[in-house]
């Protein structure tokens, strides 16, 4: 960590943080960490410490967690649309320390817990600091996931490019804490937002010159079929970075069509694991190159697996999920073209009718080519007789039936798809009912 604080002090000037309309520099960082060290002794946080930290982005709350990481602290981010029940993150993180910082003021509470667990024990042994972060828990508890904290900032000894870049995943993500380290890496400025909504990030995109957009195929989707397009100038943008679930070709292709010259990146990469570094084969492929330095990679019976030299120190609640070798198997099913993968979606939301494998992404992209359709999210319905059916949950532009979208649908899909992947249930909802706080879709009915 102390790499970056003397790369900091070279840049005492520079603007490290755009965050409601003020600006915030890399001097101001420093000055502001040291503060917050200076209270932690006072309030008496330990090294060691597990520390939950309640908030979203600002400059303040970065240093906070600055401050935890040279204190050697074990830190919990934890948003207010947290995917987990605050109570779990508690009681599975083990908390000692409470720091809300919902207001502009950092509120400190000590809890009962007394952390216990022989993960975190053997990390505090070491010195080194820490980060928990939560699985969505979708298909159960969700799991908390213990990382050294020290290799997750390892990765940013050499610096990036320096970028205006905004803080679009959150705080409790993995991706939403490698972004922000990589922008202040390279001595970039970040661009924090409050609001998540295409309004807010284009408002602040216009406003700042932002750069690089971080974002999900599920945003994009929103960005591209709404009118913020036309009404918010986005021409500063260079990079468009998404990941974190299957970006639909139809999607893909709009994103092309709307950002001409703007670099499409899809990213990759798992809380447990980290995030690899990615090449797509051209603008406007699904076809991805990942690895880099510290992974490797493999494909068995078309699931990837990854060793990472960033990977997670382990589980808190669930066993250890590396084989012998140290290879984690993803879960997500890939095609395979020489060094390009292609990510059709993760093998638990698969759909089995009658014993036939059906991917919800690939009935999503079938749909979205279809008119009047605003977004679509696919999943399995439990049948006595075939297992699962497919159902089909569609948005649309205009008011249109069920009884009318389903026979449209089912008769253009049996042109591209097998009759088993057919939807044999169509549900009408309002497109804010299929993303989750992470902005991704809820594969639930």
């Amino acid at each position: 960590m102390e790499f970056l604080f003397k790369r900091f002090a070279t840049a005492r000037e520079v603007v490290a943080f755009i965050d409601r309309g003020r600006t915030f520099s890399y001097g101001q960082v420093i000055a502001t960490t040291h503060a917050f060290e200076e209270r932690l002794h006072r309030e008496g946080v330990a090294g060691g410490d597990v520390v939950a930290v309640l908030g979203d982005y600002s400059p303040e709350l970065v240093c906070l967690l600055l401050a935890l990481v040279r204190n050697r602290n074990v830190l919990v981010p934890v948003t207010r649309e947290s995917i987990v029940d605050w109570d779990t993150i508690l009681e599975l993180s083990e908390a000692q320390w409470v720091i809300d910082f919902t207001s502009d003021e950092a509120d400190f509470k000590m809890t009962s817990a007394r952390s216990s667990n022989s993960l975190i024990a053997g990390l505090r042994s070491s010195g080194d600091p820490g980060l928990i972060l939560f699985s969505s828990g979708s298909t159960g508890t969700p799991k908390a996931i213990l990382h050294n904290m020290r290799l997750v900032t390892d990765k940013f000894r050499k610096p990036g490019p320096r970028l205006v870049a905004i803080a679009f995943l959150m705080l409790d993500h993995f991706g939403g804490i490698n972004t922000v380290f990589a922008i202040l890496g390279g001595l970039g400025t970040v661009v924090t937002v409050r609001d998540r909504s295409v309004v807010s990030i284009c408002s602040a995109i216009e406003e700042h010159r932002v750069e690089v957009l971080p974002t999900t195929p599920s945003f994009l989707n929103m960005l591209v079929r709404s009118d913020a397009l036309e009404r918010f100038d986005l021409s500063s943008l260079k990079r468009i970075t998404y990941g974190t679930e299957v970006m639909p070709q139809q999607t893909l292709d709009r994103v092309s069509r709307a950002f001409p010259g703007v670099l499409l990146q899809q990213t990759y990469g798992l809380s447990e694991l980290g995030v690899l570094r990615s090449k797509s084969r051209e603008d406007g492929s699904l076809w991805v190159r990942v690895g880099g330095e510290g992974f490797q990679t493999k494909v068995v019976d078309k699931i990837l697996w990854i060793k990472s030299d960033y990977a997670m120190v382990g589980y808190l609640n669930a066993p250890d999920p590396f084989d012998a070798d140290g290879w984690f198997n993803t879960q997500d099913l890939v095609e395979v073209d020489g060094e390009w993968l292609r990510i059709l979606g993760r093998d638990s939301d698969l759909i089995n009718v009658a014993g036939q494998k059906v991917y919800p992404a690939e009935v999503e992209q079938a749909i979205l080519e279809l008119d009047n359709i605003l977004d679509v999210v696919v999943y399995g319905e439990a049948n006595p007789l075939l297992g699962h059916v497919v159902v089909a949950k569609v948005a649309t532009v205009e008011p249109e039936s069920a009884a009318s979208l389903k026979q449209r649908i089912r008769r253009a899909c049996a042109h591209h798809l097998a009759a088993f992947k057919l939807p044999t249930k169509v549900v009408v909802a309002n497109d804010g009912e299929f993303y989750s706080a992470r902005m991704k879709k809820k594969r639930q009915a």
